[in-house]
Parts: structure tokens; C-alpha cells; sequence
């Protein structure tokens, strides 16, 4: 379907209640008929959830649950946040308030990976990549929904990478670390670079390349994108941070290309 979306950030513009829940529940009801299995609702300018927009969250997380997918509220207030945990929402689905998303150090470069693997990926292999990513990450200490949206962010990556690539095809390389795992998706294209944090130059709001950005911002504790230190090209570093934690060995993989 042209029009399908695979993530997706819903702004919620006023507090969640019995006004404003047809809105905001149409709009994620046609997203999940067009396809999408994550969605973001931004909650920056709600002050205030009742029995009617907590239904609405539980309706809709139980719905994109079934579907395979998931929901998460970002940017919630403190009595927001103090409500759903009431509510216990907080069981069952990713809440997160402004300033909890973790600073994300500079690599210590004495410190070598636990493991890493290298493989290749071609144009009309997507699908068997982003598969092969989520069996190294599985293996570990994450949760579901962080596989499950690390696996989003390699898509979206490995997608990118595959739109500017040359014949050479694209060069993923997963590496697990004492506090974080690594995916690189390098290619051939022209090159381009963004440090974390780093604002994305103005643009139309529906370019590809700026949008892919953000999502994976989202869905990843750290995203930059750097030209490769040989030939042409273009690395994006996804990071995704965990606990310290003894790491499995990953599962049996070919040699790294």
C-alpha cells in the first residue's frame, strides 16, 4: 500500500479527555488499518487523562498488541504520569517523561566489544536482515518492546541504506558492549552526516530522509550518521544502551563478511 506507515508520532494537542478522544482514537484507528505497528502519542501538552482517555490508551494498546505491534506515551507530565501509575498503566506499555531519556557516553575506545558480526545485505534482502538483527540482539538483556523497536530502527536504516547504495550492497555490523549494543548500516551512496543532537536542516516535513531520522531518534537512545572514513558513503550508528548485565554470545552466525 503507497500510503502505509510503519511508525508513526501522534501529537496529542490538549489534554486527553471525553472531547478530545474521537480525535485523537480515529487518527491511530486509520493508522493501524494502513499497517503501522508503532506508534508514538507525543502527550507534551496534556495536563490532564480521564476515565475516557485512559479507556481510549487501554482500547488502543490492546488493539496494536494483538496486531503485533506496539504504543508508547512520551513527553508525560508529572501528574500525568503520577495518574497512570495509579492506573497502573505502567505495567503495559513504554511511559516516558521529559529528561528520562539516558545521556549516551562517548565509546571508550580501550574497551572492545564482548562480540561483533559483520554480514551483507542486499537490495532485494530486507526482510532476512532486519530478522538476522533481532536474533544477534535477542540474545540480549533487552526487553521485548526494546528488540521490537530496535528492530523498527535497523528498518528504517537498512531502508535508507538500500535507496542510496551502489552494487557493493550495504554492510551491517552488530557489536554488544558492557552498557550497550551497536548496529552500523553503512553504504555507498553520496554521504551526509548529523551528530546526536544535532537539529535536521529545514526541509519539506515529508522528506524520506528526515523523517527516517526522527523516527529512529525515537525508537533509539542515540542516532548519528557519518561519512564513512574510506571511499564514499555513509554510517548510521544506532545505540541502544542497557544494563550491566553479563551478555550472552550471539547466536550462530557465518563468518563477518
Amino acid at each position: 500500500m503507497a500510503d502505509m506507515v510503519n511508525i508513526a508520532l501522534v501529537a496529542v494537542d490538549g489534554d486527553l479527555d471525553v472531547s478530545m478522544v474521537p480525535r485523537v482514537r480515529a487518527r491511530i484507528d486509520r493508522l493501524i488499518e494502513r499497517g503501522c505497528r508503532r506508534i508514538f502519542m507525543n502527550m507534551e501538552d496534556v495536563t490532564h487523562v480521564d476515565s475516557a482517555g485512559m479507556g481510549l490508551i487501554l482500547t488502543e494498546l490492546r488493539r496494536m498488541r494483538r496486531e503485533g505491534g506496539l504504543i508508547s506515551l512520551v513527553n508525560v507530565s508529572a501528574q500525568v504520569y503520577a495518574a497512570l501509575r495509579r492506573m497502573r498503566m505502567l505495567d503495559y506499555m513504554p511511559v516516558s517523561r521529559p529528561g528520562d531519556r539516558r545521556p549516551v557516553a562517548e565509546l571508550d575506545p580501550s574497551v572492545l566489544p564482548r562480540w561483533r558480526t559483520t554480514f551483507r545485505v542486499e537490495a532485494g534482502a530486507l526482510s532476512e536482515a532486519r530478522e538476522r538483527v533481532v536474533d544477534l540482539i535477542s540474545s540480549l538483556p533487552f526487553s521485548a518492546d526494546e528488540v521490537f523497536d530496535m528492530n523498527l530502527a535497523a528498518g528504517e536504516a537498512l531502508g535508507n541504506a538500500v535507496d542510496h547504495t551502489c552494487g557493493g550492497g550495504v554492510l551491517v555490523t552488530v557489536a554488544a558492549y558492557p552498557d550497550r549494543v551497536v548496529i552500523d548500516v553503512a553504504d555507498c551512496g553520496r554521504g551526509f552526516s548529523l551528530t546526536e543532537g544535532e537539529e535536521l536542516p529545514e526541509a519539506d516535513p515529508g522528506a524520506e530522509r528526515g523523517r527516517g531520522i526522527r523516527l529512529m531518534r525515537l525508537l533509539a537512545d542515540s542516532v548519528t550518521i557519518e561519512h564513512k572514513s574510506t571511499g564514499e558513503g555513509t554510517v548510521v550508528r544506532l545505540v541502544k544502551l542497557l544494563d550491566s548485565v553479563p551478555l550472552a554470545s550471539p547466536p550462530e552466525t557465518s563468518v563477518p563478511a
